[in-house]
């Protein structure tokens, strides 16, 4: 009786435990990549089957089923999905040799049979560059959506992936957010292998090292970094490798995506990486010893490590002589200083600090402000807020009509305003000059930066005067002092202070004294050039 209830007794735990097994499959079905991760079947037919089922028939992956060699008993299929590769190319080197070339070979006898048969035709029959082979629907299915040409054979569970890609591209054009004068007219494409391209075009050399992976569950975006072995850091290479790997994402459509899961700084406004559309800038800070970021599908390319300085400095700085450079550069920190600070200096001094102004001048300003009802902050962050959104409407209108509407709109806003007594004269000079000086500063986000705060400090501008602007100073230096960008300070080399790289950091030196890289970045090559100082004409 004992042995009876215990026989039940497991019998029903087996039922249940096969209940449970059956609803935990129901609710977790196999992943697509264990339900993808098969081998190739024998039968093309089958096979051929299942990648119907896989794409839900779609209507770009063209397949076709022909027949090769003398008596064209092989069975084959070529599979391609349509705008992804180059039909001509399909046409001439796949097709063509296999429907015509094999019709006077008899690859159905020895010794061409058996597995014979893929070597010959991978080694003397298709006159392409690159051939991988693919066993399983995992690499089938990659290949397929990377604009590779599938070759299937009838009998066998191993196949071809030829290289056939061919899609409708941006041709390379001139940059549009990186204006300059003097310099190279080619920018970035949303092509990162034509990307790669216009970067060894800059640096032929061996050592510029390109590692490539696909990030993103369901896109497989390809995301590609370049350094050159010997000048960068390979800890900090080593670092941007860990970072990459640890995206865990469906999806990567451009590089914003990837600056925003390996930034350090999660919630710093200033940014501590740089992107760039120009060759030229990205070749340059390669030489430096940093790291460069690609990702297919979007013109602009990552830079890390990055350093507050960088943020300042044009391209083109390096196309001018010494003097000009350093000349702009001076303005550049001025115009920054100014789009960070107009509005709270002039909030905090007619609200608190009177006495510094002339006495002629008080008195206009004083006139000016007699009619208006609002206090200086109010009446600069009434004027603030409007003028941001007369730049967003002109950047998101059409081109032909956004700059209008930009300036009609400020200027009638603006005289209106005086007009009606809301502002005053004054007030409008000063907002127009800080946005002016804004536009001055090379890089848009370390503008938009600079746009964020500038309301923290008005706000304390009018509640502590040029107190609350030195306090607010001393954080914000603090704040960027702490920064780290893959492990370099933010802040150098000014904090922690290096000599030798301020050849090229607020001044910029002449370019035989610039004859080392920055000493953060690269630890074994330093010397750029041996080139020494030339000597003055003796008359």
């Amino acid at each position: 009786m004992n042995l009876f209830k215990s026989k039940n007794k497991k019998s029903f735990k087996e039922k249940w435990d096969n209940l449970q097994k059956r609803q935990t499959q129901k609710n977790f079905p196999p992943k697509k990549s264990e339900e993808n991760n098969q081998p190739l079947e024998f039968c093309l037919k089958d096979n051929i089957q299942k990648i119907n089922e896989l794409f839900g028939n779609s209507d770009d992956i063209i397949i076709r089923e022909i027949r090769i060699g003398k008596e064209g008993k092989i069975k084959a299929g070529i599979i391609f999905t349509d705008g992804l590769i180059d039909s001509g190319s399909a046409q001439n080197f796949i097709m063509e040799s296999l429907m015509i070339d094999l019709r006077m070979t008899n690859i159905e006898t020895e010794p061409y049979n058996g597995t014979k048969l893929l070597s010959y035709l991978k080694e003397m029959v298709l006159t392409v560059g690159d051939i991988q082979d693919i066993n399983d629907y995992t690499n089938l299915l990659d290949s397929l959506l990377s604009g590779k040409v599938i070759l299937l054979f009838d009998g066998y569970t191993q196949g071809f992936a030829v290289e056939m890609k061919g899609w409708k591209q941006r041709s390379v054009e001139e940059p549009t957010t990186e204006t300059t004068i003097r310099g190279p007219r080619e920018g970035f494409t949303e092509n990162i292998r034509v990307n790669t391209a216009l970067l060894r075009r800059k640096i032929n050399d061996h050592n510029l090292w390109i590692e490539s992976r696909k990030i993103g569950k369901v896109s497989k975006t390809n995301v590609s970094i370049m350094y050159i072995k010997g000048i960068a850091d390979d800890k900090i290479v080593e670092e941007v490798r860990k970072r990459l790997d640890r995206i865990k994402i469906d999806s990567i459509l451009e590089t914003g995506y990837i600056e925003e899961l390996i930034e350090d700084a999660k919630w710093s406004p200033f940014p501590t990486m740089y992107h760039s559309e120009r060759p030229d800038a990205i070749a340059a800070n390669l030489l430096e010893g940093r790291i460069a970021i690609l990702v297919d599908g979007t013109p602009f390319v990552l830079i890390v490590p990055v350093m507050f300085a960088q943020f300042l400095q044009s391209p083109e700085d390096y196309y001018n002589r010494a003097d000009i450079t350093t000349l702009l550069r001076f303005l550049r920190y001025i115009g920054f200083f100014i789009a960070l600070l107009g509005p709270s200096f002039y909030i905090a001094i007619t609200t608190f600090h009177q006495e510094m102004l002339p006495t002629q001048l008080l008195i206009t300003l004083a006139a000016q402000r007699e009619g208006v009802p609002f206090p200086a902050f109010i009446e600069a962050l009434a004027m603030e807020v409007s003028f941001e959104i007369l730049r967003e409407a002109g950047l998101r209108m059409p081109k032909a009509i956004g700059q209008a509407v930009s300036i009609v709109g400020t200027l009638v806003i603006g005289s209106a305003a005086v007009e009606a007594g809301f502002v005053s004269a004054a007030m409008v000079i000063v907002v127009a000059i800080t946005a002016i000086s804004s536009f001055i500063v090379s890089n848009y986000e370390l503008s938009i930066s600079i746009r964020m705060l500038r309301f923290p400090f008005m706000a304390l501008a009018a509640s502590f005067g040029l107190f609350g602007i030195i306090v607010g100073l001393i954080g914000m230096v603090l704040h960027m002092c702490s920064l780290r960008s893959f492990g370099v300070p933010f802040m150098a080399p000014f904090g922690p202070y290096i000599h030798d790289d301020q050849q090229d950091a607020l001044f910029r030196f002449p370019r035989w004294a610039m004859s080392k890289r920055p000493r953060l970045l690269s630890q074994t090559n330093i010397t750029r050039e041996d080139t020494p100082a030339p000597k003055p004409d003796s008359k």
